[in-house]
């Protein structure tokens, strides 16, 4: 018996490194933040969605504070709110907080690997009840009512354009936060995918297997092409839709640029407001050597279009 408690310890112990080896860099920058954690949003079926609020210094806090929502990629099925802390995103976080910008990371419904789970859809519902959840508690986190964004990368990124493009009204939510229409005053959106409903947009991506379709639809896309329709962000950009700043690498074989692209030509038409940063040889996530612009020059660049909205 003492010999299997022992094996057990040594085992929570293995786990609890692990895991520590896994998140030390993202405690390292919690430790230099000024955050409220585990802020419960809203409740599902019995589990709490949690968001984490992080607040400039305190000599730069004031009574209303703009403020950027981030929300996580990881293929919809992964991925976690800690996301923020990585290269592609973490340069601009540290500059809205020293500018006086309140940054808030989500967790949402994340899609289910089987078909007929939860999809995509639920996580756009998510994203916006997290909106919603703050414009209904403004004053008490201290935020204001009419400057706010929306970012993300990836999956991130799709999930970013719908919570601001979608309509309200057609992503119902938590019905004590249905009075509450976020309307966001920009969006960043990193290596997205931009249309559901174009194959050529996707040629050697992740998308030519089914498995992809199925975590974002719950089923095929034949016999989705609706839900398709609506979590396809181009089919939402309007002349009026909020300014809009893509960022993608031309070497991305994950998600490729032709979906970045092809949102600018969709823009073009309906003469909407996009504008598209090209990363040089870079994948997905601005992997590679030598990317161009660099890391600091993109976050800085991210940086200085979310201001000019919301400041």
């Amino acid at each position: 018996m003492k010999e299997i408690i022992n094996i057990a310890a040594l085992l929570i112990f293995v786990f609890q490194s692990f895991v520590f080896a896994q998140n030390s860099e993202d405690i390292e920058v919690l430790e230099t933040l000024n955050y409220k954690k585990d802020v419960v949003y809203k409740v599902v079926d019995g589990v709490s969605l949690e968001m984490d609020i992080y607040y400039p210094e305190p000599n730069k806090i004031k009574n209303e504070n703009p403020w950027m929502l981030h929300v996580h990629g990881g293929g919809w099925a992964g991925g976690d709110r800690y996301k923020v802390f990585r290269k592609p995103f973490l340069g601009t976080l540290k500059s809205l907080l020293e500018n006086g910008v309140v940054c808030i990371t989500i967790e949402y419904r994340r899609a289910s690997r089987n078909s007929g789970g939860t999809t995509a859809f639920e996580a756009v519902i998510d994203a916006k009840d997290a909106a919603r959840f703050l414009l209904k508690n403004a004053e008490k986190y201290k935020l204001d009512k009419k400057n706010y964004g929306v970012w993300g990368g990836s999956a991130g990124g799709h999930l970013s354009l719908l919570t601001a493009l979608g309509k309200n009204s057609r992503f119902k939510g938590d019905s004590q936060l249905r009075k509450y229409s976020p309307k966001f005053k920009c969006i960043v959106s990193y290596f997205p995918v931009t249309s559901l409903l174009n194959p050529e947009l996707v040629p050697g991506s992740l998308f030519e297997k089914q498995d992809s379709y199925n975590r974002i639809l719950g089923d095929s896309l034949k016999n989705k092409l609706k839900l398709a329709k609506l979590l396809s962000p181009t089919k939402h950009l309007k002349r009026k839709s909020p300014p809009i700043l893509l960022i993608h690498g031309d070497k991305d074989v994950v998600l490729p640029i032709i979906n970045s692209t092809y949102m600018m030509e969709v823009a073009q038409e309906k003469n909407a407001d996009v504008e598209l940063l090209t990363i040089k040889n870079a994948g997905h996530s601005f992997s590679g050597e030598n990317i161009s612009p660099s890391f600091e020059e993109l976050n800085q660049y991210s940086t200085n279009f979310i201001l000019s909205y919301l400041k």
